[in-house]
């Protein structure tokens, strides 16, 4: 028993001939378009596929297929073609008070018996002082770089 059944358009497998047709979209979307292509079983459909062929022809895994078919049938054609947005949200830990602070930090002298500030000596003074809860030396990083600091250069003399 077929578990997911892509039954295309007229419409829908014209956008997908046209558009696996030229290469100037991303892998993944072609990739899709074929696939809904191959296992289309409307009546605009000359010659099916079975996911089997279409796996190795395309050098993909058959999960792939079935995670395309059950999008279309579940979700939409255009989720089936594109795939889903991320639904995660980030909340930003560093504000522009805590920047102020962080390159303000990077700027002064180092601790005592080092010669410069490190990313990870910076993200732990931070912590230290109470300017922020946790944060990650490549957090650090990010917002040296954001804000175009660099650790150890001009500070010679």
């Amino acid at each position: 028993m077929k578990k997911y059944i892509v039954t295309l358009t007229e419409d829908e497998r014209n956008v997908l001939g046209v558009l696996a047709s030229k290469g100037k979209h991303k892998s993944q979307k072609i990739l899709n378009a074929l696939i809904l292509l191959g296992c289309d079983e409307g009546r605009h459909q000359v010659k099916r596929s079975t996911n089997e062929e279409m796996a190795r022809v395309l050098n993909i895994s058959m999960k792939k297929i079935d995670r395309v078919k059950r999008r279309f049938v579940e979700e939409s054609f255009e989720v089936a073609l594109n795939g889903k947005k991320g639904s995660r949200v980030y909340t930003k830990k560093a504000d522009g008070d805590f920047e102020a602070h962080l390159v303000a930090l990077s700027c002064s002298n180092p601790p005592e018996g080092f010669t410069r500030w490190s990313l990870r000596l910076l993200a732990d003074k931070v912590v230290e002082l109470n300017y922020i809860d946790s944060i990650s030396h490549e957090a650090v990083r990010r917002v040296l770089k954001k804000t175009k600091s660099s650790l150890g250069n001009g500070m010679d003399g």
